[in-house]
This record gives C-alpha cells, sequence and structure tokens, in this order.
C-alpha cells in the first residue's frame, strides 16, 4: 500500500501589506491561545479563526491547514532559540567553555519559560517533524554547533567531534525538557545548569 502523502505545512503565500501581515499575526496570536487553552489534540483551524474573528477562509489564504499553523509556531520558536544560540556559540571573543556554559544556562531558562507551549508544540510534532522544511530549520544550529567543535576540539577527528555534538545537544535537549516539565525558581535554574555545564565541560577536557 503506498505511503499517503504528507501534510504540506508551508505556507500558501506571505504577508505583503501591512493589512494582511496584521491579519498572519492575528491568526498566530490564536494559535498560540487555543494551542495553550485547549492542547494539540484539539487545536483546529475552525478554533483558531473563531478566536482571532476572521473566516477561516481567510485563514485558509495563508495556512493550508492546521499542520501550518503549528509548524510556523514551532518553526518561530526554532529561529528564536536558535538565533540565541548561534550568537552565543559564534562569539569568539570569549573562549569555548564560556560560551558552552552561557549556552546550557540560556537553553535551560528558555526551556522553562517556554515549558507549556513546548509542550504543546511536542504534541504535534508527528505533523510536520519530518518534513524537509523542518529539518532544514534545524540546520543552521547544528551547522553553528559543529563550528564550534571543530574550535573546541581542534585535534580530534570528525567522528569524534561527530559524537561530542551528538552527546551534547541530545542530552542537552533531553534534560531541558525533563527539567522544565515542573515549575522552577531561578536559583534551581542556575544550579542545575551550572551541574550540566560542569559535566559538559568536563567531557570537552577529557576529549582535549
Amino acid at each position: 500500500m503506498p505511503d499517503r502523502p504528507k501534510a504540506r505545512i508551508s505556507a500558501r503565500k506571505q504577508p505583503s501589506q501591512a493589512r494582511s501581515r496584521e491579519l498572519v499575526s492575528a491568526i498566530l496570536e490564536a494559535a498560540v491561545q487555543v494551542l495553550a487553552t485547549e492542547g494539540a489534540p484539539r487545536f483546529t483551524t475552525a478554533r483558531v479563526a473563531e478566536r482571532a474573528g476572521v473566516s477561516v477562509g481567510s485563514l485558509y489564504q495563508y495556512f493550508p491547514n492546521k499542520a501550518a499553523i503549528l509548524f510556523r509556531l514551532q518553526s518561530d520558536e526554532w529561529q528564536e532559540t536558535g538565533a540565541l544560540m548561534r550568537a552565543i556559540l559564534e562569539d569568539r571573543a570569549r573562549p569555548p567553555q564560556e560560551r558552552l556554559r552561557r549556552l546550557v544556562h540560556a537553553f535551560v531558562r528558555s526551556e522553562c519559560e517556554e515549558a507549556g507551549m513546548r509542550g504543546a508544540l511536542d504534541d504535534a510534532a508527528p505533523l510536520y517533524r519530518d518534513a524537509p522544511e523542518a529539518r532544514q530549520a534545524r540546520a543552521s544550529v547544528e551547522r553553528s554547533a559543529e563550528a564550534f567543535l571543530r574550535e573546541a576540539l581542534p585535534r580530534a577527528d570528525d567522528a569524534t567531534r561527530a559524537l561530542a555534538a551528538e552527546l551534547i545537544t541530545g542530552a542537552l535537549a533531553a534534560l531541558g525538557k525533563r527539567f522544565s516539565e515542573a515549575p522552577r525558581t531561578p536559583a534551581e535554574v542556575e544550579v542545575y545548569s551550572d551541574a550540566m555545564a560542569d559535566m559538559f565541560c568536563a567531557y570537552l577536557d577529557r576529549l582535549r
């Protein structure tokens, strides 16, 4: 039996005028509210359109389905987090270990601050996580991480650096997600981030 075609997740068109940009902004703001109150299982284009005060037809001018809206929310979150991570990793005025510590602290804080929204987006991830657009959205951060590890581990071979990248990014994502599942105080975030950064820095020290 042939595979079912993947749902389109790209926007139908980009808003070019102020009025259309305001419409898309209202749709995305409403989508955040619906996702936060209803969760991914009850997230529909009809509910988003109703919350935004627009017709479903107006919504479909820009987003072909609910997957496209959810992917846009996830993509915006990736871009915001990715820009933060790239800025830290590419700051060559600071030594690699200091950058790694700053990265861990910034990532864990971000995970805790956006825990509710990220949890809902994770529930919706099967709609788009394997799409080409999703892979492309993650690629820029991966390139920055690879460049950072080439600098941090100049004498290591490619296989060693690839393993280090996989272990650090995988552990950071998994531990950050698990830690953020419960409400955390700023002091708890600081202590946890320091401990995780210690672990990563010790690992890089051993590889060097």
